[in-house]
C-alpha cells in the first residue's frame, strides 16, 4: 500500500508523491526526483525538519538535540525518520526552490590551505577541479552546506559554506576541532593538496528575501560560517538591510574572523557586531555574557519587528528561539539550523 504524500513550502507551492509503506518520506520524494534538503540520513543533523499537518505516521530514531520531545508532540518531523501510515501533509520551512529536481554527483576538490585562526578552529580552504560539463563554477545558496567526503576512508562530514559562490571553484570552511573527532583527526594530519569528494549543495538556512524586517544573526562559534556567506553575499550586491550580528565564543582566544568582519562593516554600513564572550579576561571591553543575553537586550531596546537566524550548537538555539518567542517574535521569523559534535 502507498501512501499520498503533499509537500508544502513557505511561498505556498507543493510537492506531491507516493510513498510505500516502510519507506522514508526523503527517500519517496528522491525516488520521485524531489530533493528536499538532507544531510546525514539518520536523524542526527536536522537539516530535513518539517511538520506534519494532517496525517499519521511512525518516526524512527532520531537525535532530540536537532528535535526536541516537545517539537514532535506538537507535529515536528524528520523527513528521513517519517514513516507514514496513512496520506500525509507537511509544511517545509523554506521556499520551493531549494527542493532540488536533480542531485549533481560530487566533486573533486584539493586542499590548498589549512590555518589555525582561533582556538580549536580551522578555517580550509578547497580548490574544485576542472569539470568537463561545469568548469571550476560551484553554485549555492549563501547559508547552504555541502558533505565533505575522505574517499577510501568512509568518512564524510557537512559543513556551511563561509565564502559564496564563484566561478574560481574556491570553497571555504570554518572548522571547529572536536576532541576525538575522526574529521579533526584528518585534518590535523593531512597534507596540503590532499584530495577530498565535495557533494552538492544542500540546506535551507538561507535568508528570506520576501521579509523587509531588519535581520539579528545569533553564532556560536564556526555558527559564524553561513552568516560570513550571506554578508559577503549582500556585500556583493550593495544590499542595504539593517543586519545584526551576535557572536557568541567561551574566551577571547575563540574569536574568529574579526578582520572578515571588520571589513563588512565597512562594505555593509548598516550591519552592526557584537562579540559576545562569556568567559573573558579582566581587560575585555566587549560584551560579557551569551549571545542569547546580548540578543534579549537587543529586542528590549529595538523592538521586535526582527527576522530572527540562528546557528550554533542545540543549546544555543533553543535559548535564542525563547527569547524570541517570550519577546513577542513570531515563530514564522525564526530561522534555524543547529549542529552536533562529529
Amino acid at each position: 500500500m502507498s501512501h499520498k504524500i503533499t509537500l508544502s513550502t513557505r511561498d505556498n507551492q507543493q510537492f506531491e508523491f507516493s510513498c510505500e509503506n516502510q519507506q522514508n518520506v526523503q527517500d519517496a520524494a528522491e525516488a520521485a526526483s524531489l530533493y528536499p534538503p538532507f544531510g546525514c540520513k539518520s536523524g542526527a543533523c536536522g537539516a530535513c525538519l518539517g511538520s506534519c499537518e494532517k496525517g499519521d505516521y511512525q518516526l524512527d530514531s532520531y537525535s532530540q538535540e536537532v528535535l526536541s520531545v516537545e517539537a514532535a508532540a506538537n507535529g515536528g518531523i524528520l523527513l528521513c525518520r517519517t514513516l507514514p501510515k496513512t496520506d500525509l501533509q507537511i509544511t517545509l520551512p523554506y521556499d520551493a526552490d531549494s527542493i532540488q529536481q536533480t542531485l549533481n554527483a560530487p566533486r573533486d576538490a584539493e586542499i590548498i590551505s589549512i590555518d589555525k585562526i582561533a582556538e580549536r578552529t580551522l578555517k580550509v580552504v578547497l580548490q574544485l577541479q576542472d569539470d568537463p560539463e561545469t568548469g571550476l563554477a560551484f553554485e549555492f545558496e549563501p547559508g547552504q552546506f555541502v558533505e565533505l567526503e575522505i574517499p577510501g576512508l568512509d568518512l564524510m562530514r557537512a559543513y556551511s559554506l563561509a565564502n559564496t559562490a564563484n566561478w574560481e571553484g574556491r570553497l571555504e570552511f570554518l572548522i571547529r576541532l572536536q576532541p576525538n573527532g575522526k574529521f579533526s583527526e584528518f585534518l590535523q594530519k593531512t597534507p596540503i593538496g590532499q584530495h577530498i569528494l565535495v557533494h552538492a549543495p544542500s540546506g535551507a538556512f538561507v535568508i528570506n528575501k520576501q521579509s523587509s524586517n531588519p535581520r539579528c544573526f545569533i553564532a556560536g562559534g564556526t555558527g559564524l560560517s553561513p552568516f560570513l556567506s550571506i554578508l559577503k553575499r549582500m556585500a556583493e550586491w550593495a544590499e542595504d538591510h539593517p543586519t545584526h550580528l551576535f557572536l557568541g565564543v567561551n574566551n577571547e582566544a575563540e574569536i574568529l574572523c574579526q578582520e572578515e568582519l571588520t571589513a563588512l562593516q565597512q562594505s555593509l554600513p548598516q550591519l552592526t557586531v557584537e562579540i559576545c564572550v562569556w568567559k573573558p579576561e579582566d581587560n575585555w571591553q566587549g560584551f560579557i555574557g551569551t549571545p542569547v543575553d546580548a540578543f534579549k537586550s537587543y529586542l528590549e531596546k529595538n523592538g521586535v519587528e526582527n527576522d530572527v537566524y540562528l546557528c550554533g550548537p542545540p543549546i544555543l538555539v533553543e535559548a535564542s528561539t525563547t527569547v524570541a518567542l517570550e519577546n513577542g517574535i513570531n515563530k514564522e521569523h525564526i530561522y534555524s539550523e543547529r549542529f552536533v559534535a562529529a
